[in-house]
């Protein structure tokens, strides 16, 4: 989907929903993530945007302490719960260009689906002073593609995006290419050892999943509120026309570079 800037505010408002309908991460991210940086007890990271935590409890699970940064009040509420078996677990509601944070201190500083939201020179010399020398940022997100196994949904889905959403753009499928240039964005902020990654998936959804899914988009959370539930019943109606089912080709990329030693 699209990103609209301003509209980052959008999320907090669907905390519950964007909890259960976003997907996490896959294990290979996590493996690579981990062999780039491995990750124990007395590690400490820092989480800029943990939104619902999709990404928050494989770096708990190595023994990692973890602070989020997150502008939501109700995102930071949620995790605060989710997570409140881990002592090492702690948020602070703010974003992540206003926080206070120790210079030094962390040997992962990561990103899940939240960083194009941090406004790019603020935030990678954020990052850059955070943490420990030899320390890792690792910046990842999943780019959903349209459903390719299906002939006819997309088209179908096309004709009311017409209708609600004119003029909005579909984006070519996410590439190398793509991951290589957001990966190098780091070698301009004195980062090292620059590698990136893509890991692919399918997912399937009804169609009532898909128009919750829906619903935690910032543009379609935008949307007027009585314009909303006709577009999205209208998608709803199109799958079901379809078979009732949606398949999502997602690509999930992954940047890591280090602060040198």
């Amino acid at each position: 989907m699209p990103v609209i800037q301003g509209l980052g505010w959008t999320f907090d408002t669907v905390a519950k929903t964007y909890e259960k309908l976003r997907p996490g991460y896959t294990k290979e991210l996590y493996d690579t993530l981990f062999s780039y940086q491995p990750l124990c007890a007395g590690s400490k990271a820092v989480e800029v945007g943990i939104g619902g935590g999709q990404a928050t409890k494989p770096v708990l699970d190595t023994g990692c302490s973890v602070l989020a940064v997150e502008p939501g009040e109700n995102f930071c509420t949620l995790c605060r719960e989710k997570f409140v078996a881990y002592p090492g677990f702690s948020v602070l509601n703010g974003k992540f260009e206003d926080a206070e944070l120790e210079k030094e201190q962390y040997d992962l500083v990561y990103s899940a689906s939240a960083f194009h939201w941090v406004p790019e020179e603020v935030g990678y010399k954020k990052v850059f002073d955070c943490l420990k020398k030899g320390g890792t940022f690792a910046r990842f997100a999943n780019h959903p593609y349209k459903d390719k196994s299906r002939p006819g949904m997309h088209e179908a889905l096309q004709e009311v995006y017409a209708v609600y959403m004119p003029g909005s753009l579909v984006p070519d499928e996410y590439s190398d290419e793509q991951a290589r240039k957001r990966a190098e964005i780091a070698l301009k902020y004195d980062f090292v050892d620059i590698e990136h990654h893509l890991f692919h998936r399918t997912l399937d959804f009804t169609a009532a999943e898909y128009i919750q899914l829906l619903g935690t988009y910032s543009d379609h959370i935008a949307i007027e509120k009585e314009t909303r539930g006709r577009f999205f019943a209208a998608i709803e109606q199109a799958i079901n026309r379809m078979g009732g089912v949606i398949t999502i080709y997602d690509t999930i990329d992954l940047q890591l570079a280090r602060k040198p030693e």
